[in-house]
């Protein structure tokens, strides 16, 4: 399979008539082979995963099958965060399989990645058959009762006649209210018996009616408040771009006069080069951003939970600010912050409903307050001639790429530069780990991107601690010429906890060289890539132009000075106010 034939449906986004009438079909088929209907039904145009005994039957009725499009990755890690980094490029339900027993369990990091940041995803695992259920049978492990605190919903399919059922009750699950992971765990025998296929046209689920549709009296009591409001601000997280509310929210900051800061997760939400953006908030977030939010008097989160490394010391945060909370998730209002204005709902529809009757506040002054601030305290670090920076190495990226490119990162210093550095113009942009910060994530993210996108540039940064754990779908890329360019940011250590023991342990470094790493682009060109390496400004340039031009994946080993340090930073158990802003204190 080439990348170019797995995004051939996904760039018609629709089944042609006749395929879909012979998927419809109510004929006597096996278990197995209703799963690869059901699912070419639901849409998916690319299914990652890796073989084992209880999913042969599944990978048996793959065998000649030309409409559905199978990517084999190197560990079940790999598979699920690519199938993460798919569903967060794209918007729709990333998919990946595995056998029972230890294929099911090497899938729990990146089940509750997806879980933490809200990614639709379904997971599909085998398990013994049912007669075996219970007796510790070889490669036999309870995966439902596993990730049950880290899946929205899981099924263990004991009738074949239920899968069509289950199948589309899981992506409506996975893809409806608050976005998350579902588990299909499918015992071998289920997957063996027959039975006719009858496609479940209607879902009727009880006790699942997510509200998507806002009260009109909450969403007046916040235009209200904004109305009042001389110091208000936006927090924009993750939700924003979940629920494709961009461009709401861009009318409704310019109708209210509102300044927005975006989390993470929500970097691209809103665009950077906008007057109104101030920039990211919490333990590494802009000088302006944080002052803001400790000064502003009404504080709108707009599909953001209020995570710690936001809002810090939770006694002390936003301490003169009202706060409205808008979240589809009624569980996160009121969950970490008091909020005095509650709004449930659909971001998107709930923006709609707001930008009908917005009025501007009164925050003329508060603007140009936050402008001050904006150019006092820059992002900025110490250049140097004689040593490559890993802030330069992100900067590069971004003006060689016009903020176009697709990037995916993995955990640490990189992931923060990244956040500060890059100048993000679209939603889906920026694909990272947020809730769980998960090392190892970065590169296979970026791999389901590139499946969904096969023309688009994605690049993805990495460090030299987490690429090293999945540094094996390199050969996925060699195979499939899939042309990812991944970037890793080499400071010989792991950083970030270099960073912390540094500054909040005296410098008391503690097992975190990464002496004995290998030769980045001698591995690369062990799988069939090619490695590139830099370790000064004209090398960086000269590599990473080299990699833009080559038409395929590429390794760019960028070596930086081991304790450059990220700022600002506010450590732990401090308020937001108690940055600390490096060389610029």
């Amino acid at each position: 399979m080439s990348v170019q034939t797995a995004s051939t449906n996904q760039a018609t986004g629709l089944l042609n008539g006749d395929l879909r009438d012979r998927l419809l079909k109510p004929d006597v088929i096996s278990g197995s082979e209703m799963l690869l209907r059901s699912l070419l039904l639901e849409g998916v145009d690319t299914v990652f995963g890796y073989p084992g005994g209880s999913v042969l039957y599944i990978y048996d009725a793959m065998h000649g099958n030309p409409d559905f499009h199978h990517l084999l990755t190197r560990h079940e890690q790999g598979a699920i965060h690519a199938a993460d980094g798919y569903a967060r490029a794209t918007g729709k339900v990333g998919v990946c399989i595995a056998t029972s027993g230890p294929g099911a369990t090497n899938l729990v990091t990146g089940i509750a990645t997806a879980y933490m940041d809200s990614v639709p995803i379904v997971v599909i695992t085998g398990n013994v058959p049912t007669s075996a259920i219970g007796t510790d049978a070889f490669q036999e492990a309870d995966i439902t009762g596993i990730t049950m605190p880290i899946t929205k919903h899981s099924y263990l399919v004991r009738d074949v006649h239920d899968l069509p059922r289950i199948i589309r009750e899981a992506f409506h699950i996975a893809s409806t209210g608050r976005k998350g992971p579902v588990l299909i765990d499918i015992p071998k025998d289920v997957s063996a018996a027959k039975a006719k296929f009858e496609y479940v046209d209607k879902i009727s689920i009880r006790g699942y009616n997510p509200t998507v549709t806002p009260n009109k009296l909450q969403v007046d009591r916040l235009l209200k408040a904004v109305e009042k409001a001389s110091k208000p601000l936006i927090l924009a997280g993750g939700g924003v771009v979940y629920a494709g509310a961009g461009q709401q929210l861009l009318e409704f900051a310019e109708k209210t006069q509102i300044p927005v800061i975006t989390t993470l997760l929500g970097l691209g939400g809103f665009p950077s080069a906008h007057k109104l953006w101030v920039g990211m908030p919490g333990m590494h977030g802009t000088y302006a951003s944080n002052t803001a939010l400790q000064n502003c008097d009404l504080l709108i989160s707009i599909g953001a939970r209020f995570d710690d490394r936001v809002t810090m010391k939770l006694d002390g945060f936003a301490p003169t600010a009202k706060v409205a909370h808008i979240d589809v998730d009624p569980a996160e209002i009121g969950k970490n912050v008091p909020t005095d204005i509650p709004c449930v709902g659909d971001v998107k529809i709930v923006l709609e409903q707001a930008n009908q009757k917005a009025k501007p506040a009164k925050s003329e002054a508060w603007i140009g307050e936050i402008e001050g601030w904006k150019q006092q305290y820059p992002l900025r670090y110490k250049d140097s001639e004689s040593e490559l920076k890993p802030q330069y190495v992100i900067e590069m990226i971004s003006e060689t790429t016009d903020g176009e490119a697709i990037v995916t990162t993995d955990v640490g210093q990189h992931q923060m530069w990244v956040a500060q550095f890059y100048k993000f113009k679209h939603a889906r942009s920026l694909i990272t780990s947020g809730g769980l910060g998960t090392m190892g994530f970065g590169f296979p993210s970026a791999i389901g991107a590139q499946m969904a996108f096969p023309d688009k540039l994605v690049v993805s940064v990495n460090g030299d601690g987490g690429f090293q754990m999945c540094a094996q779908e390199l050969a996925v890329c060699a195979i499939h010429n899939i042309p990812v360019k991944i970037v890793i940011i080499n400071n010989q250590v792991l950083g970030m906890v270099r960073q912390w023991q540094e500054i909040i342990y005296d410098n008391r470094l503690s097992h975190i060289d990464l002496a004995g790493s290998p030769d980045f682009v001698k591995l690369a060109e062990a799988y069939g890539v090619k490695g590139l390496r830099a370790t000064n400004k004209e090398e960086a340039r000269k590599a990473w132009q080299e990699a833009l031009n080559t038409p395929g994946p590429v390794v760019i080993d960028f070596v930086v000075r081991k304790d450059e340090n990220v700022f600002p930073m506010v450590q732990a158990g401090t308020t937001l106010d108690e940055m600390l802003l490096g060389d610029y204190e």
